[in-house]
C-alpha cells in the first residue's frame, strides 16, 4: 500500500486503502480506518475526485465519533486517529485551494501537538491567501507554541514538522504583505529543512509540500523557470501530484516552452482522468493547452 502510493499509482492506493479500512472498521479498529481514509483522500485528490474526497471527509467526522482513545482495540494508536481527523479536511481545503475554507477550520484538541497543528497550518495558509494578517499571525504564533511544546517532550522529528508548516504560513504571509525577497528566503529555508526529513508512515504526504509551495510563489513573482525547476523537483519525491503537474505546465507555458508545458498538461490529464464533473478549472486549461495552434 505505501508503495503504489509513493509512485503516485493513486487508483492502486484508493483500492487498496478502500480495502485496508473496511477491514479495519469491521474490526472495530478506528485508528486504523481514518489512517487508510487519510491515504484515500489524498489519493482521489490528485485525481481530482473532489466528490469521493469530500464524502469521506464527512465519514471521517462520523468514524472519529467511534473512537475511543481508552479502548484497547485502538489499532494504529491515538495518534494515528487524531493525525487523520485533523488532516482530512485540511487536504481537502488545501489541495483544491479553497482558502476561505480552510481559514474556517476547527482545531479539534487532542494529546499530540503535531497533530493540532495541522488546522493551524491549513488556517494560516488560507488566511494568508485571503489577506487576513490577524489570523496568520494568531495561526503562526500557535505553531511556534506547538513547536516549541514538541521540543520539550522530546519529539525532535515533529517539532522540526511544524517548524516548517510556521515558515511556510510566515512565507505566504510576506508575500501578500510586498516582501517578496523575504518570502523566497523564508520559503527556501523551509523546503531545505523538509528535503532533510524522510515522511513519516502516519502520513501520506505533506499537507503542501514546501517546495511545491516555493514553486507556485516564484509563479507569482513572475520567475517561471525557477518555478518550473521547483515543480520538476517536488515531483521526483511526490510523482503525480496534481498541483506539481499543473504546476508544471503552467510555468513551461508562461516561460515559453510549449513542448515542455504540453508534456505536463497531457500527464495532468491522464493522472486526472478520473476526474469529476464539471472538472477543475486546472484540468480545462490543460484541454486547452495540448490543443495544436
Amino acid at each position: 500500500m505505501p508503495y503504489v502510493h509513493r509512485v503516485g499509482d493513486w487508483q492502486d492506493s484508493i483500492d487498496a486503502n478502500i480495502a485496508a479500512a473496511a477491514a479495519a472498521r469491521s474490526a472495530g479498529q478506528t485508528p486504523e480506518e481514518l489512517h487508510a481514509t487519510d491515504y484515500m483522500v489524498y489519493a482521489y485528490l490528485q485525481t481530482a475526485q473532489d466528490n469521493a474526497a469530500e464524502h469521506l471527509v464527512e465519514s471521517a467526522t462520523e468514524s472519529f465519533a467511534r473512537f475511543d482513545p481508552a479502548s484497547a482495540n485502538s489499532g494504529a494508536g491515538s495518534a494515528a486517529a487524531y493525525f487523520a481527523r485533523a488532516a482530512i479536511p485540511a487536504r481537502y481545503c488545501l489541495e483544491r485551494q479553497a482558502w476561505s475554507d480552510a481559514a474556517r477550520l476547527e482545531p479539534l484538541s487532542s494529546p499530540f501537538p503535531y497533530t493540532d497543528a495541522i488546522t493551524y497550518f491549513a488556517r494560516g495558509l488560507g488566511a494568508a491567501h485571503r489577506k487576513d494578517r490577524a489570523a496568520a499571525l494568531s495561526a503562526i504564533d500557535s505553531l511556534e507554541r506547538m513547536r516549541d511544546t514538541l521540543g520539550k517532550m522530546k519529539e525532535v522529528y515533529w517539532a522540526n514538522q511544524v517548524d516548517i508548516q510556521r515558515q511556510e504560513v510566515s512565507a505566504w504571509l510576506a508575500f501578500v504583505e510586498g516582501d517578496g525577497q523575504g518570502v523566497l528566503t523564508g520559503m527556501r529555508a523551509a523546503a531545505e529543512q523538509e528535503d532533510k526529513t524522510e515522511k513519516s508512515a502516519i502520513t501520506p504526504g505533506p499537507l503542501a509540500p514546501a517546495r511545491e509551495l516555493l514553486a507556485e510563489l516564484l509563479l507569482d513573482l513572475n520567475h517561471p523557470l525557477e518555478a518550473l525547476k521547483e515543480f520538476e523537483t517536488t515531483l521526483k519525491k511526490e510523482p503525480n501530484r496534481f498541483r506539481s503537474l499543473y504546476g508544471a505546465a503552467k510555468a513551461a507555458k508562461l516561460a515559453g516552452d510549449r513542448s515542455t508545458a504540453q508534456i505536463y498538461f497531457r500527464k495532468l490529464l491522464t493522472v486526472a482522468q478520473p476526474a469529476d464533473e464539471p472538472e477543475r478549472p486546472e484540468m480545462a486549461e490543460a484541454r486547452v493547452g495540448v490543443q495544436p495552434k
